[in-house]
């Protein structure tokens, strides 16, 4: 029987591999074999989990003929790969990735780090800050003074606690989009929310259009589901979107789905404006295309002078169009596991409907907590706690890239909680190898893209400030200089280096 869960083509493969970067030869070294770089692009895309281990890898023929390289090369590689314990191979089942005995298995989204491991190594891949306190605490002891009634009932709400549906449309309303609490579901965070958008919509084989680069996690989602994802690049900096390839790729490319982050953009930080929002909709309802609008860091602008533009759904007063998605996970609190979606009538009893299926309902205290914070104006003051903490961070970490690594490009984004980061010609994908050698772990560029775009980039958070900060500057610098010497990214494990 075969020992593999998945399968890797040689086109996809090859895509992936043909968007690394070179390894940079250190001074006095030569550049190494065809199929040493071969085995080493193989290993990074194991490590990095974008190829899931346990994936039946191509034949070699087929994948020599991918690369245009001989049959000889890729074999070679793959024997180096068996060697090192990132390949198994048995007569008539094929070769499959799989990792060193000993060594931990590959995220393949930017999940966080378990508590024991943060003493040693300083997390940059989860986009996610402390609770703002006293308001967790508060809005616990407030859940539990409401949640005697609750318990006398079955605890079951596939559409979410009326009272929290009602809380949520009318801030829509405030905010200029009048709404009904039967407009509104309420899910396991905004994953959850995508995840019931995406079964419905979206079957598998389905084309998702999605900005390019776009959220990680919700690209590994949609990967999951098995959707075909067509990218949508964005414009140069903090521009945001491109009008004319969005219309384009809706147009020939007639996608179900389009998912896009239109406020403080995760990866980048780009805000949409008024007019971007509503030629879109108006390209996507001409293309019978469902848009799916995240609004999770709608609520973190972090400077003076911003200016909000009206939510996408603004531009859709009929809703047969946009579904919008909402999470107190990046405003409040990762651990307050609370999303929600806001549609016409009959889409959220679509939604609703088919959550039977999934997880019958999202926690009732979860959704008091959330309902009392919004009520009682504990919310908006979080929220400002959540704001200050973010831009004291961003403007400590900018300060700390910008003196250990000058010549890494990025524009400061005026919200939202993430830094897209140009690593001045280095890897991302060995940046974050070494990385994990140095002390800090970063999310390489090429995670927020498909089939191995933006190796040139990487993803800085805004959740360590102060001499932390100050510490993971350094340690991203001694990871470029591992790179930069052609050490960064070898088979031989490195000393691991803790300041």
């Amino acid at each position: 029987m075969a020992q593999w869960t998945s399968a890797v083509g040689a086109a996809q493969l090859a895509r992936q591999l043909q968007a690394q970067q070179p390894r940079p030869a250190g001074p006095g070294t030569r550049k190494p074999p065809a199929y040493r770089a071969l085995a080493d692009g193989i290993r990074l895309l194991v490590l990095e989990g974008r190829v899931p281990v346990a994936a039946r890898l191509p034949a070699e023929r087929e994948l020599a003929l991918a690369l245009t390289v001989s049959r000889t090369t890729v074999a070679a590689a793959y024997e180096a790969l068996r060697t090192e314990g990132f390949l198994e191979s048995r007569r008539g089942a094929g070769s499959w990735t799989a990792v060193p005995a000993g060594n931990p298995l590959p995220a393949r989204g930017l999940e966080p780090l378990p508590p024991e491991a943060l003493g040693s190594l300083i997390d940059l891949g989860c986009a996610a800050l402390p609770a703002p306190e006293p308001w967790l605490t508060r809005s616990v002891q407030g859940a539990l003074e409401e949640l005697p009634p609750y318990a006398h009932t079955h605890g079951d709400y596939p559409a979410g606690l009326p009272a929290l549906r009602a809380t949520l449309a009318e801030r829509y309303t405030a905010r200029g989009i009048p709404t009904m609490p039967e407009q509104i579901m309420v899910t396991t965070g905004a994953m959850g929310a995508i995840d019931a958008i995406c079964h419905l919509f979206a079957g598998r084989g389905e084309r998702i259009a999605v900005e390019s680069p776009s959220y990680a996690n919700i690209l590994q989602l949609m990967r999951e589901a098995g959707a075909r994802l067509v990218p949508v690049a964005m414009s140069e900096g903090l521009g945001s979107w491109d009008l004319g390839r969005w219309r384009q790729v809706l147009r020939d490319a007639a996608p179900r789905l389009a998912y896009v982050v239109a406020d403080f953009h995760n990866p980048t930080g780009a805000l949409a404006d008024e007019d971007q929002r509503r030629r879109l909709v108006e390209a996507a309802r001409a293309a019978g295309t469902v848009l799916v609008v995240d609004e999770t860091m709608t609520e973190l602008h972090l400077d003076d002078d911003v200016e909000m533009p009206r939510p996408v759904c603004a531009f859709d007063p009929a809703g047969s169009t946009v579904l919008t998605v909402g999470s107190a996970s990046k405003a409040f609190w990762a651990g307050m596991r609370i999303g929600w979606v806001r549609a016409a009538p009959d889409v959220i009893r679509s939604l609703v409907a088919a959550r039977a299926y999934a997880d019958l309902g999202t926690p009732v205290l979860e959704q008091l907590g959330v309902n009392w914070l919004m009520r009682t104006g504990g919310w908006e003051e979080a929220v400002g706690l959540r704001r200050a903490q973010a831009r004291e961070n961003r403007d400590a970490l900018v300060a700390a890239v910008r003196r250990e690594l000058p010549e890494w490009e990025f524009e400061v984004p005026k919200g939202g909680l993430t830094l897209w980061v140009r690593t001045g010609g280095l890897s991302g994908s060995r940046l974050a190898e070494a990385g994990e050698r140095v002390g800090v772990r970063v999310p390489s560029g090429p995670r927020f893209g498909v089939d191995g775009a933006f190796e040139g980039y990487v993803r800085l958070p805004f959740t360590v400030g102060g001499p932390v900060a100050d510490e993971a500057a350094a340690r991203l610098a001694a990871a470029a200089r591992l790179v930069e010497s052609g050490l960064g990214g070898g088979a031989e494990p490195l000393r691991t280096f803790v300041a």
